[in-house]
């Protein structure tokens, strides 16, 4: 049969987006089945140092921090950032010089950026600038991935971030996870840990992506301290709102920068298609986990109210759900 005249000036463009889509996606898929096939679900034990035990809480705060989180709406990472941290008084209002900064992202899948389950390397290089610019004498970034740790960081493009801002990335070695165990915790009692990058820093800085999570209904601050565990942590998926409120009472940052420039709204932890995000253009920045965490919890529909695990860490102490007694900048980029 013959084709109506103009037939192809309409859809062959049509045909050419479809087939880029494609291929994007199949690279996409390829990429994330690369990082699959090399997962760890068991963390290292820390068998080499099981002598050594350290017990919390992890204290990094600052005394002279304000009362206050700070919600950025923008789609240029690095400006909400700097906004973010300019309406807290500055990045030196955290930062002093010579401290050694430790910043906690999450690399925990060897997945592309364009996918929001990791932490955004245009986010990470900013953070890492800022600090050094406060004077700070190392910047140190690390996580403990569930997939191969090497192609994490690589695929995420967060090693290259860490290299231009001029930081140092660790890497994590079985050799150097310890013991750690928070008085009176339920689970976290001997439980082995990437303990290298924060027990030789002075501040330490939570730098997570906004996402859904299957279990635990949402992955932001407080869940993003689960990937320093160690050891069969798969045994916490039954009880990981008590872990993550455990979790959030044991480690205390300086700093945390919630990253909800884009969200993941479904299928998370992992995701795995551009369809699972939304662009919701806001980053999230304050000295309290709890407090941020509430404002995300929002940005996914969610009444943060109805997440257990911030109501138990509200009541470890570990931050403020309550956000009528918090100064909450709102700033657009």
């Amino acid at each position: 049969m013959k084709k109506p005249e103009g037939s192809s000036s309409v859809d062959s463009p049509r045909r050419r987006f479809l087939a880029r889509g494609l291929r994007y996606g199949l690279g996409l898929a390829a990429l994330w089945a690369t990082g699959l096939s090399h997962s760890d679900w068991v963390g290292p034990t820390g068998e080499t140092e099981k002598d050594k035990e350290w017990q919390g809480p992890f204290d990094w705060s600052v005394s002279n921090a304000p009362k206050a989180v700070v919600v950025v709406t923008g789609s240029n990472r690095a400006a909400c950032c700097e906004a973010g941290l300019a309406a807290l008084g500055g990045i030196k209002q955290f930062i002093s010089p010579k401290d050694r900064v430790f910043i906690k992202v999450n690399a925990a899948f060897a997945s592309p950026p364009a996918l929001g389950a990791t932490s955004h390397p245009e986010l990470v290089e900013a953070v890492v600038r800022s600090c050094l610019k406060a004077g700070a004498s190392q910047v140190v970034v690390s996580d403990n991935p569930i997939n191969d740790p090497a192609s994490c960081f690589r695929l995420t493009g967060i090693a290259d971030a860490v290299r231009r801002s001029g930081g140092t990335l660790w890497i994590p070695e079985s050799r150097r996870f310890q013991a750690v165990t928070l008085p009176d915790g339920r689970y976290l009692n001997q439980w082995p840990s990437w303990t290298a990058p924060f027990l030789t820093a002075d501040k330490v800085i939570n730098l997570a992506p906004v996402k859904h999570h299957h279990r635990a209904g949402a992955s932001m601050i407080c869940k993003n301290w689960y990937g320093l565990l160690g050891g069969p942590r798969n045994l916490f998926h039954q009880n990981v709102h008590d872990v993550i409120a455990e979790l959030a009472a044991l480690f205390r940052p300086t700093l945390v920068i919630l990253d909800g420039i884009t969200a993941m709204m479904t299928n998370g932890p992992t995701g795995g298609s551009l369809a699972d995000l939304k662009e919701t253009r806001t980053l999230i920045v304050s000295p309290d986990p709890v407090a941020a965490d509430a404002l995300g919890a929002q940005i996914l529909n969610i009444d943060p109210h109805k997440l257990p695990y911030l109501r138990q860490a509200e009541r470890f102490g570990a931050g403020s759900l309550d956000l009528k007694n918090m100064v909450v900048h709102r700033v657009h980029v």
